[in-house]
């Protein structure tokens, strides 16, 4: 339920109302808007009725129903989007965000190449893998601390900050320490342990929907770290499985769409994992931005021939 205040609402109100909340079972979670005030009451098991009887109380403006499961990233409850900070980097803002960079970092060579040149390119943020969840165990997994290592030297040449995935709660702390910025991989995506160990950290997110997942599922994901105080959450499209071989995924950009109508979070694509294809990236960008998207996320190697992760 949301509990829209009037703009002449006193903080004593404001504040009456969501003890209130509270006291029938749900959790207030209190969105201060340029005009008016929004108080979300989110729960299952609390009294609803009661706050149903809240819309008479000093104050209020009404009581509305929330209809989607997921509730703290719905925009029903904040109309106005969310700007992401990454050490001052704004994702949100309505200009197009670039994470540019190697899928896996190989060395130190590779990586500040790449660094540079995105740099030098314009992208605004710098992407690598430490660690590399592969289909095959045979492939290679990535240079671990060592990659972090080096992905915060270039960071710290460059200014650029850093995303880079976390694969495990273990990993957590570590990663944090070197990283600006932390992504669920599309296969953790339904990690709920690894979600729930995220929303405690003060680092924002990249929440990469599932290759399977549908949207309804990619934003209850999303809730798991809104739910549990980390709101800075970024969406990522990246490819769902479907029975096109062509290209490596189906880059869903209605899904981009969707979501930038559904949720206040921003939204990125990932043209790269999206399509499988060099000679689609381009034209593949240029499309999920005029679908709306907050930002791109590029796979780039100084020489594709010689990558180890994602080569071809």
């Amino acid at each position: 339920m949301i509990v829209n205040m009037s703009s002449s609402a006193t903080p004593e109100e404001i504040n009456h109302i969501a003890e209130r909340i509270r006291e029938c079972g749900y959790q207030a979670h209190i969105i201060q808007g340029a005009e008016r005030t929004v108080i979300g009451a989110v729960g299952s098991n609390g009294r609803r009725a009661e706050i149903e009887a809240l819309s008479a109380a000093p104050g209020v403006a009404d009581v509305i129903q929330i209809t989607h499961p997921f509730k703290l990233v719905s925009r029903q409850l904040k109309p106005q989007g969310t700007v992401v900070s990454v050490r001052g980097v704004r994702i949100g803002t309505g200009y197009l965000t670039v994470i540019a960079g190697p899928c896996s970092v190989e060395s130190s060579e590779q990586l500040f190449e790449t660094a540079r040149s995105v740099k030098a390119a314009g992208a605004n943020m710098l992407r690598g893998g430490a660690y590399k969840p592969r289909t095959s165990p045979y492939d290679f997994q990535g240079l671990g601390v060592e990659a972090l290592r080096l992905l915060r030297e270039a960071s710290d040449e460059t200014g650029l900050p850093v995303v880079t995935e976390v694969m495990s709660e273990a990993d957590v702390e570590i990663v944090a320490d070197h990283a600006d910025m932390l992504q669920v991989g599309a296969r953790n995506m339904q990690n709920f342990s690894l979600l729930r160990k995220l929303a405690t950290i003060a680092r924002p997110i990249l929440l990469k929907r599932g290759p399977s997942a549908t949207i309804k599922e990619w934003l209850l994901a999303a809730e798991y770290l809104l739910a549990g105080g980390n709101p800075n959450v970024v969406l990522c499209e990246r490819g769902i499985k479907t029975f096109e071989t062509s290209t490596r995924n189906t880059l869903d950009l209605a899904a981009v769409a969707l979501a930038k109508e559904l949720t206040h979070l921003p939204v990125l694509a990932d043209p790269s994992h999206g399509t499988g294809l060099r000679s689609l990236v381009p034209p593949m960008s240029m499309a999920a931005a005029a679908a709306g998207a907050d930002g791109l996320i590029i796979e780039v190697h100084p020489c594709p021939e010689r990558g180890l992760s994602d080569g071809p």
